[in-house]
């Protein structure tokens, strides 16, 4: 089905990855009564993005491929919903904020390419 023999190796899933990553950093930084609460959900949003990747992939088609993408996006969205209220209440700094509005833009980005080439691929008979 997929073009790539793994999920690891799109590029899509690879920034999701550091996106995680970082998201785990900055919410260790969070008042410990956020534990259960914003860092949670914050996680939570940041994991969803190359976890969906990668359950997509493994999926037996690309319209199903195509549907874990979407959730994918409407993770980032949900990401950087937290992240801005993050800021608002002052667990991080706007140059945190920004560098993580930046991945997660990019990887968007990454994400709707990835989405046109399999649109494209089921438009092809």
């Amino acid at each position: 089905m997929a073009a790539f023999k793994s999920y690891r190796d799109l590029k899509a899933w690879q920034m999701g990855m550091d996106v995680a990553e970082l998201a785990y950093k900055l919410t260790s930084q969070f008042p410990k009564h956020e534990i259960y609460g914003l860092s949670s959900q914050l996680q939570r949003s940041a994991v969803s993005v190359p976890a969906n990747i990668a359950e997509g992939h493994a999926r037996e088609s690309t319209k199903e491929f195509l549907r874990f993408l979407s959730i994918a996006q409407g993770s980032l969205a949900e990401l950087e919903t937290h992240l801005l209220l993050a800021r608002r209440f002052g667990y991080i700094q706007t140059i945190e904020l920004d560098t993580m509005m930046q991945m997660t833009g990019e990887t968007g980005k990454i994400i709707r390419g990835l989405q046109r080439s399999l649109n494209r691929r089921l438009a092809t008979p």
